[in-house]
């Protein structure tokens, strides 16, 4: 275990052997962080918080302080964060709520960029990348391979579907569905996020049938219950 001689451990906090701590860093009671995972200087960890293996986190990151809601009295809450995941500087993730469920969660292989927000109660999933400045709200649900560009926001408890992809500055207070583009403030679909699913291995037939269902949802004019019968047929 490497410990700078200026970063303060709690008692309380319990890391693999081989994990890095930086420069003037602070890791309270109840931590958890398991193999090959490096701290930077300057970062804050407070518990109860789960971290797994090989993470990277940078300076000046907090993660698992209190939920930003007026509401928490101090419940024990967490925060769960898996594998892999990159988490760069002065990123924030806060703990859970009580009425969230309790926990917070972020994934693996996830690339958090500078200055993200991940509010109590999110959840994350895999391989994701959060560009600069993305801010989520309390109880947003983001799906694996979703790439949301800098300054995108997302309203409390909205839900964003996996690979879909949302453009710098875009501003989403619904949900989006699985696979789409959206823009805009506020933000609406655009199109099939062709191009993330090329890249992830989606063959053409995949491709066609998901455009097939976008022209029937959105461009066709159709009721949800007529959209449905199309697509069934």
């Amino acid at each position: 275990m490497s410990i700078h001689s200026t970063a303060l451990v709690d008692a309380g906090a319990r890391l693999a052997a081989d994990v890095e701590v930086g420069a003037y860093s602070i890791i309270g009671a109840e931590v958890e962080i398991a193999a090959g995972t490096h701290i930077g200087p300057h970062v804050v960890i407070s518990g109860p918080t789960r971290i797994g293996r090989d993470n990277r986190i940078w300076q000046f990151a907090s993660l698992g302080a209190d939920p930003q809601d007026k509401k928490h009295a101090g419940e024990r809450t967490e925060l769960v964060i898996g594998a892999g995941n990159t988490i760069r500087e002065f990123v924030t993730i806060n703990r859970g709520t009580v009425e969230g469920g309790g926990g917070t969660h972020v994934g693996d292989d996830n690339w958090i960029m500078a200055y993200v927000h991940i509010a109590h109660d999110c959840a994350v999933g895999d391989h994701t990348v959060l560009a600069n400045n993305v801010t989520l709200a309390g109880h947003v649900e983001i799906g694996d391979h979703v790439v949301m560009g800098g300054f995108a926001g997302v309203h409390q408890f909205c839900r964003v579907g996996p690979h879909a992809f949302a453009a710098m500055y875009a501003a989403i207070n619904r949900d989006v569905p699985p696979f789409c583009y959206v823009a805009g403030q506020f933000a609406e679909p655009r199109g099939v996020n062709i191009e993330g699913l090329k890249r992830r291995g989606f063959d053409a037939a995949r491709i066609a049938a998901i455009k097939r269902a976008y022209r029937a949802l959105y461009m066709a004019g159709l009721s949800l219950a007529d959209a449905r019968a199309r697509l069934g047929e």
